[in-house]
């Protein structure tokens, strides 16, 4: 698959396969996002990838517990209202960045942009998944992630789901491009 098309046929998967991708497939994207550009080259952007479904089962719903004591008003991110259960159907990777850096979330979000758009060229479904920055500051979050290597230094700074796509291809890649 060619850059320009992987780019334009690219769309959000919110339902995955049973079927766990290689290892190999994996840490291409994660790759990808570790050469996307970063504020002075900085590369502080930090991975922390999950694929064991008792470790996500957990997270999934220490996060629905933790948006459930939140307060929703009109200035509230739709992701409240979502659990991150599609996150149990493949592998979940967490981005952060140095709290205080002025590029953190810029940085993180090339970083993402470039790995769902590997995972496309992959032939992998991915979704931005940004629920965590909105519990950056949650104690129960931090205290989860620490021992998976979430640093204190760190801001959560979002996440991606990625794996194989139960749903086949999204109907504008079907007429685009075949």
């Amino acid at each position: 698959m060619e850059a320009l098309e992987a780019i334009l046929s690219r769309r959000s998967t919110r339902k995955y396969s049973d079927k766990m991708p290689d290892r190999a497939l994996i840490e291409k994207v994660i790759e990808a996002g570790r050469y996307a550009p970063s504020g002075s080259n900085s590369q502080n952007t930090h991975f922390l990838v999950f694929n064991e479904k008792h470790i996500l089962n957990a997270m999934a719903d220490l996060v629905k517990e933790e948006f459930s004591k939140m307060e929703a008003d009109q200035d509230t991110y739709v992701s409240l209202k979502h659990s991150i259960s599609a996150s149990k159907q493949g592998v979940f990777i967490v981005v952060a960045n140095k709290k205080g850096y002025g590029n953190a979330m810029a940085d993180s979000a090339c970083a993402l942009e470039n790995m769902m758009i590997a995972a496309n060229a992959l032939d992998l479904g991915s979704c931005w998944i940004n629920q965590l920055h909105w519990l950056e500051d949650n104690k129960a979050i931090r205290s989860f992630l620490r021992p998976y290597g979430l640093e204190d230094n760190e801001t959560i700074t979002g996440g991606l789901i990625l794996g194989y796509a139960d749903t086949g291809l999204p109907k504008l890649f079907l007429k685009q491009y075949r």
